[in-house]
């Protein structure tokens, strides 16, 4: 299975995003990750459109963006327009997720649903043959340097057995509380993405952070 670090631009200094996301772009890091949130869905305000067209221009990088929003199905085609290789929406955002599904497609990304700590694995099997990744969060969404919840280990296993079992190429990827002491542990039980924030940017020397996850 392909091993993938998503950097989360959430931890970088926004003061030097520029020099951040360039960071990023010479690591080992294959993505990177994109938190948008409204201030409705999760309690904090972050990236906008004209940010996330700044990154992409500082980055040739895949552009891994998780929307935290309500009522994503009005943003997911304009996020696609806008560069984004990955756009992934909540499952619990929304009454229409294959309708979302169906927007970012024809915008011509890839289609991610995530779901919260309390969300079982088992709403999305119907949805799974349809998806090109799943976003498992291991930490309550809208707040970074949260501690990684043990349990979300189980969650990857199930959602990996039905991935297996339904032939789905769905990636699993996972977020929050993520670094070098819980990497192998989720790559381990299936996840193949790992979202990292203040463990890459907080760290003496991130790049070497990033290859250290990756090699875990």
């Amino acid at each position: 299975m392909q091993r993938i670090i998503s950097p989360s631009m959430l931890s970088a200094d926004f003061g030097h995003l520029e020099r951040d996301t360039q960071l990023i772009d010479r690591s080992e890091a294959q993505w990177i990750h994109i938190d948008v949130m409204d201030g409705v869905f999760v309690p904090n305000i972050s990236f906008g459109f004209p940010v996330m067209k700044a990154i992409r221009k500082a980055t040739g990088k895949l552009l891994d963006v998780h929307l935290m929003i309500v009522e994503p199905e009005k943003y997911v085609a304009r996020f696609a327009e806008a560069g984004a290789g990955i756009v992934t929406f909540h499952y619990e955002a929304t009454s229409d997720p294959r309708g979302c599904i169906e927007l970012i497609r024809r915008a011509g990304a890839r289609a991610g649903i995530s779901i919260k700590p309390a969300t079982p694995a088992e709403v999305l099997r119907e949805l799974l043959p349809e998806l090109d990744l799943v976003l498992v969060m291991s930490v309550e969404p809208g707040f970074g340097g949260q501690s990684f919840m043990p349990e979300s280990v189980d969650k990857v296993k199930a959602l990996r057995a039905m991935i297996d079992a339904c032939g789905s190429s769905a990636v699993i990827e996972v977020d929050g509380g993520i670094s070098a002491r819980n990497s192998r542990l989720l790559f381990d039980a299936g996840a193949e993405a790992l979202v990292a924030g203040s463990a890459v940017f907080g760290a003496p020397d991130p790049e070497a952070e990033i290859v250290t996850m990756l090699r875990s």
